[in-house]
């Protein structure tokens, strides 16, 4: 795998790589991780960088180094301060699917007037295309829009990691999250990149995220294939 050498430490970014990989079933709750002399063939890197990457998710509880033994999966879930109840994607992956995402796009992006991007954002904002595979198959198409321009963005700037913790990382974070479900007709870019027939209908759910301050820092939009997963909510009581 191809990291960015003009991005952060490479130690961190295969930490990231493999923290992805643990939240989302790549590396199940118990099973040992690939050896360091494995991971750094995979990733071009030496001994010590693997070795640091590894050591910040051991000090982050998701990983047990045992003598002889491996490195073993201990906990395969985020803590979240916005809820109580479980992620979507950890619910996949505690019944047993994998999911692995692709960034596709990213890019400074000019807000059409009357659109709810300049609502939100004025003239211009940073959109960022992706797409999630459940178990290999595209599941889910998300498009975001985020009150901030970067230029000369790249999508490296995203390898191994989930939106809201590039954003943490930028010093945004989110106070409160509002989402909203419809059944939509699937736009043609959608229908293209899930790999579905025309006129198809998908589950369509819009996000917006707040500051603390009230004001809206992500507008998103997830056409999701419920064809392949119904959307489940696991709330605990």
């Amino acid at each position: 795998m191809s990291l960015s050498r003009q991005d952060r430490p490479l130690y961190l970014q295969i930490k990231h790589i493999l923290k992805e990989r643990i939240l989302y079933g790549v590396y199940p709750l118990g099973s040992i991780i690939p050896s360091e002399p494995k991971l750094e063939k995979e990733f071009a890197v030496s001994k010590i960088t693997v070795r640091g990457a590894v050591q910040e998710l051991v000090q982050e509880g998701f990983l047990e180094k045992g003598s002889g033994r491996g490195t073993k999966v201990i906990r395969n879930k985020e803590t979240s301060r916005l809820s109580k109840w479980k992620h979507f994607t950890e619910i996949l992956v505690e019944a047993g699917h994998t999911i692995r995402k692709e960034w596709l796009r990213a890019e400074v992006h000019p807000c059409a007037e009357g659109t709810e991007p300049y609502r939100l954002f004025g003239g211009r904002c940073l959109k960022l295309e992706r797409i999630f595979f459940l178990n290999d198959a595209p599941y889910i198409y998300y498009t975001h829009y985020l009150s901030m321009t970067v230029e000369d963005l790249e999508l490296s700037s995203f390898s191994g990691r989930s939106l809201y913790e590039w954003l943490e990382e930028q010093g945004i974070t989110p106070d409160r999250l509002r989402d909203e479900f419809s059944v939509a007709l699937a736009p043609p870019e959608v229908e293209q990149n899930l790999r579905l027939p025309s006129n198809s209908h998908v589950l369509k759910r819009t996000r917006y995220s707040f500051n603390e301050q009230g004001t809206a820092m992500e507008w998103s939009i997830g056409y999701y294939n419920t064809e392949l997963q119904s959307y489940v909510a696991d709330y605990d009581v």
